[in-house]
């Protein structure tokens, strides 16, 4: 007799992957410490966004909409390595209810396919599938009373927000927006905000040498690497390492707006970074914001703090200058 599977990577014990392939996640994630806020100026709902793929969405909407100013949408797409988290996870869902109170927008934050499960690309073909749904909901000439009506949502005004992971989605949407391998019509994405993007690379930067973080260590980094690409692809991959000596180059890709934040004690911090600087070195309109003292997630996990407020504003400065060009 073979001997009993066993696992082979825990990812904090939320998702387990054993010798024989099978796949355990956890539904009392530790991460349910963190309360579900209220926000009584916001409503949301939950809705299919993809049948095929069984992929869902949840919507948030501010209760004092009108139909004499239309209000700009955000799609949020979450963090955990490609691999781990939900709308439904509180950090996720107070995150939305934050954006959407404090910007005044309607939120998308969509769920997509998570590794080991699906390997990447499966995650950034997600995200353009919400680009395609998006437009086909904005097609649809419906009264006021839906959600996604275009008499109370401005199409025009489309912003893209990612975390960690999502903000590693949100980069290689630009991308695809920029070169034009995905349609956006008649949605017009005006800029993207990426928070920590999560990317990788072979040769080791400063911050990931050290020291760790209270959440976030170089061994989880490299875990969620390991589960997310394919078999013999290493962190150089073009999905990993955008500025890696196989990634496509940008020079001369149209990339709309973008603000790239970060922690100023993130692991991520040097990679990050480097990214903007980079863009912006190819002419491109990037603004680098770093946070000092701040790690991995802070404004996700604790998105109604004194810090937060301060990235909340920064947002909403970055879609008001970007709304009318």
């Amino acid at each position: 007799m073979g001997s009993l599977p066993h696992i082979v990577e825990d990812c904090m014990g939320v998702l387990q992957l054993y010798s024989d392939g099978t796949v355990h996640r956890c539904s009392d994630m530790a991460f349910k410490f963190r309360p579900f806020y209220e926000d009584n100026s916001v409503v949301f709902k939950d809705m299919v966004y993809d049948q095929k793929l069984d992929l869902s969405l949840r919507l948030y909407k501010p209760k004092s909409t009108t139909t004499t100013t239309k209000i700009p949408l955000v799609i949020y797409f979450h963090g955990g390595g490609f691999c781990v988290g939900s709308r439904l996870w509180p950090n996720c869902h107070n995150c939305c209810l934050r954006l959407a109170s404090g910007l005044g927008a309607l939120v998308v934050s969509p769920d997509y396919r998570l590794a080991p499960e699906h390997k990447l690309p499966a995650a950034v073909e997600d995200a353009a599938g919400v680009v395609e749904w998006l437009r086909r909901e904005a097609d649809h000439d419906s009264d006021e009373e839906y959600w996604l009506s275009r008499k109370v949502i401005d199409f025009e005004r489309v912003f893209v927000v990612g975390d960690s992971s999502g903000g590693n989605m949100a980069h290689h949407l630009a991308v695809r927006v920029g070169t034009g391998s995905v349609r956006t019509e008649p949605v017009r994405i005006r800029g993207f905000v990426l928070l920590a993007p999560f990317f990788g690379g072979v040769v080791r930067t400063k911050s990931e040498e050290g020291p760790g973080e209270s959440l976030l260590s170089l061994d989880m980094l490299d875990r969620f690497w390991r589960l997310s690409m394919g078999e013999g692809e290493t962190r150089d991959h073009p999905l990993a390492n955008p500025l890696g000596p196989k990634s496509p180059r940008l020079e001369e890709v149209g990339l709309e707006p973008m603000l790239v934040i970060v922690g100023g004690n993130e692991l991520l911090r040097d990679r990050v970074e480097e990214y903007a600087m980079r863009l912006k070195d190819m002419g491109k309109n990037v603004e680098y914001v770093e946070f000092e003292g701040q790690q991995h997630g802070f404004f996700t996990n604790d998105p109604y703090s004194h810090i937060s407020n301060h990235v909340l504003q920064l947002i909403k400065r970055f879609i008001l200058q970007n709304s009318s060009n």
